[in-house]
């Protein structure tokens, strides 16, 4: 399996992999947003800010990837760090989704009704409620959006860890001038 990882994803081509992995994420959490009128509680925000982390870092990678063949893959690691971050936040949402753990005090999904004028026009302009972090919007067999980006986030961390620790046990033409 290492040799078909090793030709499918050499190091060259990890920052792109990432890059695009990265995109597709966030094109899915946002079509189900906007396309599907899924709203994201609090937890479900914060776990896109790892993918977006690393959609940044990988296009910085994959512009010093001809120069700077090294620092590109130095890049490509730190983006696999912050999508292990991701992995780490998706554990705990899908935790407190499954009452495994509470989850945190703001993240309750109601919204006190105001009495007067002034409350009810502020809470017209605030928008509707996030949703609670404890009641997924979507599952599919059983997982959720947190347990799929967990599971996701694990995924892509092994597999461009194991190529990168792959690729670099063998000689590759990434060398700096």
């Amino acid at each position: 399996m290492t040799t078909l990882l090793t030709r499918l994803l050499p190091p060259q081509r990890i920052p792109i992999a990432l890059a695009v992995c990265s995109a597709l994420v966030l094109i899915t959490v946002n079509i189900f947003e906007y396309g599907f009128g899924y709203l994201p509680c609090h937890l479900c925000l914060y776990q896109r800010l790892p993918w977006w982390i690393a959609l940044g870092l990988s296009c910085v990678a994959i512009m010093l990837l001809k120069r700077r063949g090294v620092l590109s893959l130095l890049i490509s690691i730190l983006a696999l760090v912050a999508i292990l971050i991701g992995a780490g936040l998706g554990a705990y949402h899908a935790g407190v989704e499954y009452q495994f753990w509470p989850g945190p005090s703001g993240c309750t999904g109601a919204q006190a009704l105001s009495t007067g004028l002034a409350g009810a026009i502020q809470n017209i302009q605030s928008g509707p409620p996030a949703p609670s972090c404890g009641d997924p919007a979507w599952t599919l067999f059983g997982i959720s959006m947190a347990g799929y980006n967990f599971l996701l986030s694990l995924f892509v961390v092994l597999v461009g860890g194991l190529a990168i620790w792959k690729g670099l046990k063998r000689p590759w033409p990434l060398k700096n001038p």
